[in-house]
């Protein structure tokens, strides 16, 4: 069972708390977690990744494991701390400004 850390704003959307467990069937990347996390979760669709790229929303990081995952490719096999649930994955809201 992976574990996911939700950003404020996504956990309203999906009316959750801020931690959700799901399972993954077949390899555990990032694109298969987040299929997962979208289809238990339709009204995340579009909010994390945009519809038409399937790119990471320009405001969101992933992190696992004191690792930012977010510039890896999106089919590379999480860290298996994150796959046994040892560790979480974390969507993160990034803040723009300065």
């Amino acid at each position: 069972m992976i574990r996911i850390v939700l950003p404020y704003h996504l956990r309203i959307l999906a009316h959750v708390g801020a931690e959700v467990q799901l399972e993954v069937e077949g390899p555990a990347t990032r694109n298969a977690l987040l299929d997962a996390l979208e289809d238990r979760y339709p009204m995340l669709s579009g909010t994390i990744r945009d519809h038409n790229t399937g790119q990471r929303r320009p405001l969101l990081r992933f992190y696992a494991c004191e690792l930012d995952l977010s510039h890896e490719p999106p089919d590379t096999p999480l860290p298996e701390a994150v796959v046994s649930g040892a560790e979480p994955f974390f969507i993160i809201g990034a803040i723009a400004g300065g």
